[in-house]
């Protein structure tokens, strides 16, 4: 029954957006749903606008009077790099001084957009931590190489199994973290993509500190270890008519990914999980620059029993994303639903600022074999300054608001999806 109801809302939602509904903007015209129509590529500046600008323009205006800016223009084969040394601040790390950024090219003319993206961070509460994510597509669209590398040495809070745990129940735990994934997909026709690929995540020097209140916490009733690895193969299948995929203002994308952790090659359990990412973007209205958005991810455990931190939870999809308006591993289980909306729009029409307003919400189950529970909304305010006008990066800036009083500060070097 719970599996179920996970994959009637899952189904609902993906039949929304490959209907052949329409969403009327403003001026009454209508944005078909569903067509793959786009190809990784830039738009160059609204007609309104004479000249994009991004903050080095800015930079090098103030320090060059006879600076001229250049007109935003399409990724080529010449890597575009954005970098950003700063002093951040997330609820899970409170200040950080990190340096994010990304590089985008293209391996041919006409090929999608390629990226390498790191973030290295060291935070208040002595984290360390070492990402490194690349999505390498080859001529003729042919291949995708997606990698996802990281380090951590990561005291971080538990609070419990399930959306309905206790911010009171906090736990602190700390452990160390190495991951390795790999996965090369392959053309099959139009915007489809299949492929393979190795999945390696080693946790190790695990403890917690307990809960304050003293009762048993549920990282300890779940059966807690020192040290574990989850080590396997994923079954992978991508559809993307995104018109960028680093800032998509139309289009569709959809990912599965099923994993297979294997104890023959290191698992120390066997388990199987899926994950289905869905999004659809939409200019709304049509002939503006402003963009609805739409996510959905769900992460599910099928069978198995993984150990408590590689559970399904907040903040730990790829992107580290999801959940804003709470702490990272606020809520974990072994079932994931998470719905999210966002609305970008210019506040400058030279794009140099922007605005956001977003709303999600999420449930999780509690252990394997549990049903999944409330469902937990958050919602806020962002800011958007224009990194890099080629590549169309973003500094993201949001505030996020839950439940129980959750608030904080959210800060991202490209779009949250």
């Amino acid at each position: 029954m719970r599996i179920k109801k996970i994959f009637v809302l899952g189904f609902a939602f993906t039949a929304l957006l490959l209907s052949n509904t329409k969403l009327y903007a403003q001026d009454k015209r209508y944005i078909p749903l569903g067509h793959a129509k786009f190809k990784d590529t830039l738009v160059v500046a609204h007609p309104d606008t004479t000249f994009e600008k991004d903050l080095f323009d800015v930079i090098k205006s103030v320090f060059d009077k006879n600076y001229k800016e250049s007109k935003a223009d399409s990724i080529t084969t010449k890597p575009v790099i954005s970098i950003v040394p700063a002093v951040g601040y997330t609820l899970q790390t409170d200040l950080a001084g990190t340096l994010s950024g990304n590089v985008v090219f293209r391996t041919a003319p006409n090929t999608r957009i390629s990226t390498i993206t790191a973030n290295p961070a060291y935070t208040q509460k002595k984290q360390v931590i070492i990402p490194l994510q690349s999505n390498i597509w080859t001529k003729d669209n042919q291949y995708d190489f997606i990698g996802d590398f990281r380090f951590y040495k990561y005291p971080q809070s538990s609070f419990g199994l399930g959306s309905n745990s206790d911010r009171a129940n906090e736990n602190p735990l700390d452990y160390s973290f190495f991951r390795f994934y790999e996965t090369v997909l392959r053309h099959i026709t139009g915007n489809f993509y299949a492929g393979l690929g190795y999945i390696f995540d080693d946790r190790w020097n695990m403890s917690e500190k307990g809960q304050a209140n003293g009762e048993i916490s549920d990282f300890k009733k779940y059966g807690p270890v020192k040290k574990s690895i989850s080590t396997g193969i994923t079954f992978s299948a991508l559809f993307d008519s995104r018109d960028n995929s680093i800032n998509a203002s139309r289009g569709f994308y959809t990912s599965l990914q099923y994993r297979d952790n294997y104890t023959f090659l290191g698992s120390t359990t066997a388990w199987r999980s899926l994950i289905i990412d869905i999004r659809k973007y939409y200019k709304f209205p049509e002939h503006s620059d402003n963009v609805l958005a739409f996510w959905s991810y769900n992460w599910l455990i099928l069978n198995g029993r993984p150990a408590y931190l590689d559970l399904p939870a907040t903040g730990h999809d790829p992107g580290n994303t999801t959940g804003r308006g709470y702490i990272q591993g606020r809520f974990r289980g072994a079932q994931m639903v998470y719905l999210e909306s966002e609305y970008r729009f210019k506040i400058t029409r030279n794009g140099l600022l922007g605005g956001v307003a977003f709303i999600n919400a999420q449930s999780f189950s509690a252990a394997p074999g549990t049903r999944l529970q409330n469902i937990q909304p958050a919602f806020g305010p962002g800011l958007r300054i224009k990194l890099n006008k080629v590549s169309k990066t973003n500094i993201a800036i949001d505030y996020g608001f839950g439940r129980e009083g959750s608030r904080g500060l959210f800060i991202n070097v490209g779009e949250v999806f």
